[in-house]
């Protein structure tokens, strides 16, 4: 069988874009209600897609004065859309900085066993603030000691998941789902990660990226096969050109000014007090990536469209739109199909974590004319070919590396 496409879709409350829960007939509390998830999941299921994926934080996020949140615990989520599907995969976002892996393999693994082997854990490392506080600390923790931590933490999850002898998963255990983007987040990525959720812009850096991902996986007596690329991508459909871009135009209108400013602010590590919307954002102002805090990653990606486009504030903000950094795709379901096809047959993705701009408008048009678009193409699947989410990623089950059963002090959250 030919190589095909791997595709998620990110339930990312109300959508991926500052301002989706504003969008007409959208409700903007449906996020706070079970069959948010469970319509959209079962939508996925019948459109084939691999997986659905959850995002998630250990904080109550200040931003949610200005735009709805993700307000569900994700394996309390996906136990309930596990009970009412049965093939779509299910990816829990869960921090390896604020919880405990022994209890973490424990409800992992009998989640991915419920579900008939269908769960994946997406790995991260928390950064900010907010969670901080949230846990009585005074700060976040050093970037280079959440990584550290991250991987012993993962290791020793995935020790706890192979030593079951009950209750074991059809798939052998979860499968590892990782996101970061900085050098410590590629190093991890290329350690312990089977799925890398990444970010980028550019079509040719997202292929050295892959590549390098790869590459490092050999290091680690590790074959390249044996890891799946997914960039997010951020998806505005329309029947036509012209009715795509006005439905970004809208979007971009009713997108919060104090959200995109405050969530900007936050990536950046900087103030943009008194900084007008037609004024750019001064270079002085910003650091080497490798030597940001928070999340390396978008602050990477965010930088490198300061870099080279020399936006003004508000030019950035309407490119971001809100979303973070993730690359925007506007246009018809052919010219979709298109971008997505140029970039898995250039070798910069394995697919994407697809975040519609509007949930479940934007979804149920990815869904209904995209995907037949794509599968029309012979480039994604009309059927499954097997029940766990290893087989829709077509993955095996790698080997458990001996260090993972050291019984070695885990990096202290202090």
């Amino acid at each position: 069988m030919s190589r095909r496409l791997h595709i998620n879709v990110n339930i990312l409350n109300a959508g991926v874009f500052g301002g989706s829960w504003r969008f007409p007939d959208t409700d903007g509390t449906a996020s706070y209600r079970i069959e948010h998830y469970t319509s959209i999941a079962k939508k996925a299921e019948e459109a084939k897609l691999d997986a659905v994926f959850l995002a998630d934080g250990p904080s109550l996020d200040p931003s949610v004065r200005h735009r709805t949140g993700n307000n569900l615990e994700p394996t309390t989520v996906l136990a309930r859309i596990a009970a009412q599907t049965e093939r779509i995969g299910l990816i829990g976002t869960l921090s390896s900085s604020y919880n405990d892996p022994i209890e973490l393999a424990r409800r992992l693994g009998d989640l991915d066993y419920v579900s008939g082997g269908r769960f994946g854990w997406n790995v991260v490392t928390t950064a900010g603030p907010v969670a901080a506080r949230n846990f009585g600390r005074t700060g976040e923790l050093d970037h280079a000691l959440r990584y550290r931590r991250a991987a012993e933490f993962t290791t020793r999850v995935v020790a706890g998941w192979a030593r079951r002898t009950e209750f074991a998963s059809p798939q052998g255990r979860p499968v590892v789902v990782q996101a970061g983007g900085s050098s410590d987040g590629r190093r991890l990525a290329s350690r312990v990660g089977e799925v890398i959720f990444s970010a980028d812009q550019d079509l040719d850096h997202a292929r050295a990226f892959r590549t390098e991902i790869r590459n490092g996986a050999v290091t680690f007596g590790r074959r390249p096969e044996e890891v799946v690329i997914l960039p997010g991508l951020s998806t505005v459909v329309g029947s036509t050109e012209a009715e795509a871009r006005a439905r970004r135009e809208l979007l971009d209108q009713i997108l919060p000014d104090a959200y995109a400013r405050n969530r900007l602010a936050g990536q950046l590590g900087i103030s943009l007090d008194g900084l007008s919307d037609d004024e750019p954002i001064p270079a002085g102002l910003l650091v080497d990536p490798d030597e940001a805090g928070g999340s390396q990653t978008f602050y990477r990606v965010v930088k490198a469209i300061i870099d080279r486009e020399k936006p003004t504030l508000g030019q950035l903000l309407k490119k971001l739109s809100g979303g973070g950094g993730h690359r925007i795709v506007v246009g018809t379901p052919e010219q979709i199909a298109d971008d997505i096809e140029t970039w898995f047959r250039a070798g910069a993705a394995d697919g994407f974590n697809v975040m519609p701009d509007v949930l479940p408008s934007g979804f149920d048009d990815f869904a209904d004319h995209v995907i037949p678009e794509l599968q029309r193409r012979g480039l994604f699947r009309t059927e499954y070919e097997g029940t766990t989410l290893r087989d829709h990623l077509g993955l095996g089950l790698p080997a458990v590396p001996d260090e993972a059963y050291e019984r070695r002090p885990l990096d202290a959250v202090r």
